[in-house]
């Protein structure tokens, strides 16, 4: 029990965080996509989507405590000099620790994040993706840079729209998702969608049709 409590101390200090993958790669969806990042994906998840591509990185465990100096040390040898925070939910951990080292080396901040905890650490952009299954905060989606949605059934645009109710449409970018095993059905319906709604934007997982990270 006392190797717990002091692993969640370190959690909470965020200088160490339980990293379940990184690669040099390019990022897969909404705004940036194509751009060449660092992506480290933190383990750790307390909503559980069904139909997530990531299940083993829902548990923080036993995935290697990496500190955030070294992250940063990796993330600024790289050509691209950007880093992609995800997860797993990465705002389950303090943040602040990483972001820091990321701007002490001049490496750009990139968040995807459910928005379902408090915000920690410096970003240059902000991806909140809300889950139906664990409700955004309003105050994270309100400083969001984009906002997308991942479009499982007919139900998920009614979410979209609810969500899309608390953003300032001259600051955030509204995109639409199909969610990967049933883009075949959903696809469709997001493009006439779009068509009679162009707020919005269309985000498809590139990283998957091309088979990278």
């Amino acid at each position: 029990m006392k190797a717990i409590s002091t692993i969640k101390q370190i959690y909470n200090n965020g200088q160490l965080l339980p990293i379940y993958e990184t690669a040099y790669t390019l990022q897969g969806e909404g705004f940036h996509a194509g751009k060449p990042t660092f992506l480290i994906r933190i383990a750790g998840c307390d909503i559980g989507c069904p139909w997530c591509d990531t299940k083993n990185a829902w548990k923080p465990y036993p995935h290697q405590l990496t500190d955030v100096k070294v992250l940063a040390e990796k993330a600024a040898a790289l050509p691209a000099k950007s880093l992609l925070v995800t997860g797993g939910e990465p705002l389950n951990y303090n943040l602040e620790p990483l972001t820091r080292e990321m701007k002490n080396h001049n490496v750009k901040t990139y968040l995807e994040t459910t928005g379902t905890q408090e915000l920690s650490g410096h970003w240059d952009w902000i991806c909140v993706s809300p889950k139906p299954f664990k409700k955004s905060l309003p105050q994270v989606v309100q400083v969001a840079n984009e906002l997308k949605i991942i479009i499982y059934s007919d139900s998920d645009f009614l979410m979209a729209e609810e969500y899309a109710k608390l953003i300032d449409p001259d600051k955030t970018l509204l995109f639409l998702q199909p969610e990967w095993s049933r883009k075949e059905i959903m696809l469709p319906k997001i493009i006439d969608y779009i068509k009679q709604n162009p707020q919005w934007r269309l985000s498809l997982q590139i990283h998957k049709y091309i088979g990278i990270v």
